[in-house]
């Protein structure tokens, strides 16, 4: 790193360990989603959503061992930003970048699922599916309590943190065992038309339009931080998966607890026929647990709003990371010396969310467009391990310290797990989501161009490269996305079905597969022939 952007890092207060950063992960998965994702999952899948959180536990948790090797071996605040531009350059760092900062929308969701429960006390909030008016007032005041919670230093937020995390767990469990002591039905897994009344590929749809992998996501949260970790080659490993491990195991025990404690009345149509605007909240209320729903209706704040805070605390250093980049202006780069934060990140960013928050009107249509976003992240991560190990191979180094066994063949695995999910969240949101972050290319010109400007018309400022070398060397992420809009738009997820399933999938795979092969290449001949960025 070069000295402005190395000296803003050693800013950083190195204050985090294990149970710090295992707390931030636990805290940005559980959010919304464990209020609202049974039920989006039971009417896409119906029981076999069960399938659907296995699954997405184990297949995060196959792309975070992906990442866990970058954040040991390359500690760095903001780290899921920098790696690709590290390992693919400026034109993949601006493409991912610019999805990171639409990313922050995320927090808004969080935000938005508070305003939802909310408006079971104060119904002005939140009406037909969308935030009103004054529930967006609201909204904006709590993204600025949000801001100002976090504007000290990391040690205070760990410490709230792991505070807000404990109750965290332990309101969702007093949830399932109360649900279940109330009375279950038998043969829900059979009943209403079978495990799976909706076919097996309804799993794959609940993963992503049913909220499952916006819930289980944000296992990557440590790896924001381990530029302020105290041991990050250790402790950033074992918080992230003790995070998936333990979301996990929650998610499933709430799933199961609403699966078998719907009223039969509710079921006339199916898992689809059930609805509810606060589901957990308004399932109390029908079995008579009014103790339990008046918790639930206070924890609809506290859980979303715990996920809020550490979503804050994560955009600020995507933001700060993205000013490292170049991709926003290095005065968001600044670390205040007092606290150790990045106070004029945090600054732009809430008013990013509460723009974010006008668009959009109920949970699940940011959920489903922001989750794209993000997956995004890890598909390029993938590519950094692998382009990071493929030169240090070249080179003749040896394994270092940090590297996780197995990284060879997770990554390839890691990248097109990513494409499939990006696929299945359907055709409704990528026509949306991808041409967004396809915006970053003429983004990427835009900024090289201001680069030549600033650097007199010189072709190679900033030890970069001229931009159609960078474009050919990032043209592997150009055409990935393109080919997921076309095969969205011939698919079976919301698309015209003219590629059917499995098929779609199976063309997925392979595509994703070809690329990730030609991306590691790109990656590896991009390291070997310059250094690392000049930020």
């Amino acid at each position: 790193m070069p000295g402005a952007v190395l000296a803003e890092e050693h800013r950083l207060r190195k204050d985090l360990g294990f149970w710090g950063l295992t707390a931030i992960g636990f805290s940005n998965i559980v959010g919304s989603g464990w209020l609202f994702a049974a039920l989006y999952a039971a009417q896409t899948a119906g029981p076999a959503a069960l399938i659907s959180w296995i699954a997405a536990g184990a297949l995060c948790a196959l792309v975070a061992l992906v990442m866990v090797e970058l954040g040991a071996t390359r500690p760095e605040g903001g780290g899921t930003v920098r790696w690709p531009l590290y390992a693919s350059g400026r034109v993949v760092g601006t493409v991912v970048g610019w999805s990171v900062l639409l990313s922050v929308g995320g927090t808004a969701a969080e935000i938005a699922a508070i305003m939802q429960y909310a408006a079971h006390y104060v119904p002005g909030l939140y009406d037909g599916g969308s935030i009103t008016a004054s529930g967006l007032a609201v909204a904006a005041a709590l993204s600025l309590l949000l801001t100002v919670l976090n504007w000290f230093a990391v040690r205070l937020f760990a410490r709230m943190n792991n505070l807000v995390s404990l109750l965290k767990v332990a309101i969702p469990v007093i949830t399932v065992v109360a649900l279940l002591l109330s009375g279950t039905h038998g043969g829900r897994l059979t009943d209403h038309g079978g495990f799976a009344p909706y076919g097996y590929a309804a799993c794959l749809s609940a993963l992503a339009s049913g909220g499952i992998v916006y819930s289980v996501n944000g296992f990557q949260a440590p790896l924001d931080f381990s530029g302020e970790a105290r041991n990050p080659r250790r402790t950033v490993p074992a918080a992230v998966l003790t995070g998936i491990g333990l979301a996990v195991a929650m998610y499933l025990g709430l799933q199961f607890a609403f699966l078998f404690t719907v009223p039969d009345s509710l079921l006339g149509h199916g898992w689809h026929g059930v609805n509810f605007d606060s589901p957990f909240g308004q399932l109390a209320l029908v079995l008579n647990l009014h103790w339990l729903a008046t918790l639930l209706y206070a924890d609809a704040v506290l859980s979303p709003g715990g996920s809020a805070y550490v979503g804050v605390a994560i955009d600020a250093r995507h933001t700060y990371a993205l000013a490292k980049n170049r991709l926003l202006p290095r005065y968001f780069m600044r670390i205040d010396p007092r606290h150790g934060m990045p106070h004029r990140a945090l600054v732009l960013n809430l008013a990013v969310i509460v723009v974010f928050m006008l668009p959009f009107g109920g949970w699940q249509d940011i959920v489903s467009v922001m989750g794209d976003m993000y997956l995004l992240v890890y598909a390029a991560s993938a590519v950094a391990a692998a382009a990071f190990r493929a030169h240090d191979r070249a080179r003749g180094l040896p394994r270092t310290e940090g590297q996780v066994p197995g990284v060879r063949w997770m990554a390839p695995v890691s990248y097109v797990v990513a494409s499939e999910f990006i696929y299945w969240s359907g055709w409704d949101d990528l026509r949306l989501a991808l041409p967004m972050v396809l915006a970053g290319v003429p983004l990427y010109l835009v900024l090289r161009y201001g680069d030549r400007r600033r650097a007199g018309g010189r072709e190679e400022v900033s030890g970069g490269r001229p931009p159609l070398e960078e474009l050919r060397r990032g043209a592997w992420l150009v055409v990935h996305l393109v080919a997921l809009t076309l095969l969205s738009w011939l698919g079976t997820f919301g698309g015209s079905g003219r590629l059917p399933a499995p098929y779609d999938s199976v063309v997925v795979g392979a595509v994703a597969l070809g690329v990730f092969a030609w991306a590691v290449r790109s990656g590896a001949a991009h390291l070997r022939t310059s250094p690392p960025p000049a930020g």
